[in-house]
């Protein structure tokens, strides 16, 4: 590949639009050429909006469009599976919005077909590649805060979300657990791997998806994570890792934080931030940033947020939906 990643947005939402404004800003080593909605009008006005040479009515058009390296998949989750399978069949690389996909099986298509293909594929999991993040990353694995013992995250806002709302239908892959449920366990799984042990309650709707919803995993090594999400609840959106010898806590949207405490036995309580850095961006540039430099390299997946990992992700759950009741049509097919 040259030395400039060329990049198409499929759809047209705020998440695209915060990607887009933030791939632009942050990436000398990109650019975006087209954007793709279900109709024109849509298409055109994000267009006109970032700068972009092509818009399109329709996802085919995009993925056919040979000046197009890598598609951004932007759509709700249900359609990933669509959007992204559309994208690789085509021979274009592949950044995908979380959850991935509606279920582990829906997941493990793409990821084999993007290895079939040879093309790189990565679920849009912007925390692994936030620096503060990887800093925390880095402390646990040297040891700073001993042996993890106990992880607790949560995610949740009370909403006001009727019957017709995409949030509330099954066939949408409605409820907490995947649009922000998915946080706090993709953190666990970051630090702890794969659960053992899968436990979870929840309040369903009357559709029958999760509007809050608690889990607690746990792990061969005596590891437990206590997580949550609400769609009905004004969660502290808050993270801490306990160890053997320290514990690391995040503020409020631990997952894309700009700083975290640090407490250690016997030591000051250490404050470590990300410094200044760009204003107004949403924190998605270092996502962009990762798989721009991992196409440049010739890599078919990103070592920060790796197949196999999202894979283990929506197993896990897919496996919160078993316990708690939430069926997806898509389980079905």
């Amino acid at each position: 590949m040259s030395g400039t990643v060329r990049w198409g947005v499929l759809a047209t939402g705020g998440i695209a639009a915060r990607f887009t404004a933030d791939l632009l800003a942050m990436n000398p080593g990109a650019e975006v050429v087209a954007v793709a909605s279900r109709t024109e009008a849509s298409a055109k006005a994000f267009a006109e909006r970032f700068g972009i040479e092509r818009a399109y009515g329709s996802w085919a058009e995009l993925v056919a469009d040979e000046s197009v390296d890598v598609v951004y998949v932007a759509t709700p989750h249900s359609a990933h599976r669509e959007a992204a399978g559309l994208a690789l069949e085509a021979g274009k690389h592949v950044l995908c919005e979380k959850a991935f996909t509606l279920n582990e099986r829906e997941a493990r298509e793409l990821v084999d077909l993007a290895r079939e293909r040879g093309l790189f594929l990565m679920e849009a999991m912007w925390t692994y590649c936030n620096p503060l993040i990887r800093r925390m990353t880095e402390l646990v694995r040297d040891g700073a805060i001993g042996e993890i013992r106990t992880v607790q995250a949560d995610f949740g806002f009370a909403g006001t979300f009727g019957a017709g709302h995409r949030l509330r239908d099954p066939a949408l892959g409605g409820g907490a657990l995947l649009d922000l449920g998915v946080y706090p366990v993709s953190f666990a799984h970051l630090l702890l791997g794969e659960p053992d042990r899968v436990q979870a309650d929840a309040l369903l709707s009357p559709e029958g998806v999760d509007l809050n919803t608690g889990m607690l995993l746990g792990w061969e090594s005596g590891a437990t994570a206590l997580l949550g999400c609400s769609i009905v609840g004004d969660l502290p959106t808050v993270a801490s890792v306990t160890g053997t010898a320290g514990r690391i806590d995040f503020p409020q949207g631990f997952f894309h934080p700009d700083s975290f405490v640090l407490h250690r036995p016997g030591r000051e309580p250490e404050k470590v931030t990300s410094g200044p850095g760009p204003q107004g961006l949403s924190g998605m540039q270092y996502e962009a940033a990762e798989v721009t430099r991992a196409l440049l390299a010739g890599e078919k997946e990103s070592p920060l947020v790796p197949l196999e990992g999202s894979l283990a992700v929506m197993r896990t759950l897919d496996a919160v939906r078993e316990r708690v009741g939430v069926r997806y049509p898509a389980d079905r097919i």
